[in-house]
């Protein structure tokens, strides 16, 4: 005669009562014993957010540049103002201003493009930061691309302002030649080297 089942027991698949049958695992047990990989993947996955430091310092070294560029455009509109003619010195100021905008833009489109690829753009689910569709970045080969072309840029800029500067002389061809070069080589690099 079967015995009846014990008070906390449950019968076996079969129906019977055998005395080592044990009761079917569930499922997340076994999901979890499966995948012992699994919490080294979560924390992985977690670990793309140490990408915020450098996003922060990014942003906040273009905020920075921004605040300078104003600062100096502040505390020069009196001298323009005394002086209107437009010398060289008036020139290179502004040539000045517009390297810091462009070196704050550059440092902001990194942040940018940081963020997007390794929080948003890993996140399938999440919304794309609403940004124009030049400054979406799809993987680092983008990102690259965007901050070469501001490298690119600000050196012409800060080229130009040097020439404003200097005096005519053999200097200022070799530092136009070595700009060139280094011109050269970042559009190589942008166009062959990815």
């Amino acid at each position: 005669m079967a015995e009846p089942p014990r008070e906390g027991s449950e019968p076996s698949p079969a129906g019977g009562s055998e005395e080592g049958a044990t009761a079917p695992e569930p499922v997340a047990a076994r999901k979890a014993r499966a995948r012992p990989e699994a919490g080294f993947e979560k924390l992985l996955g977690l670990s793309r957010m140490v990408v915020v430091v450098p996003v922060i310092i990014l942003l906040l070294s273009a905020f920075t540049s921004f605040a300078y560029g104003t600062s100096v455009f502040v505390r020069s509109v009196a001298g323009i103002a005394d002086d209107p003619s437009l010398t060289s010195h008036n020139i290179s100021f502004l040539l000045l201003l517009t390297d810091l905008f462009l070196v704050g833009a550059t440092l902001m489109i990194a942040a940018f493009g940081f963020y997007e690829l390794f929080i948003t753009g890993v996140d399938a689910g999440r919304p794309r930061l609403p940004l124009p569709s030049w400054l979406r970045m799809d993987d680092l080969s983008d990102l690259k691309a965007r901050v070469i072309s501001m490298v690119i840029l600000v050196v012409a800029v800060t080229f130009a302002d040097v020439a404003v500067e200097a005096e005519a002389g053999p200097a200022i061809l070799y530092l136009g030649a070595a700009v060139a070069l280094v011109i050269a080589a970042l559009t190589g690099f942008l166009r062959f080297g990815s």
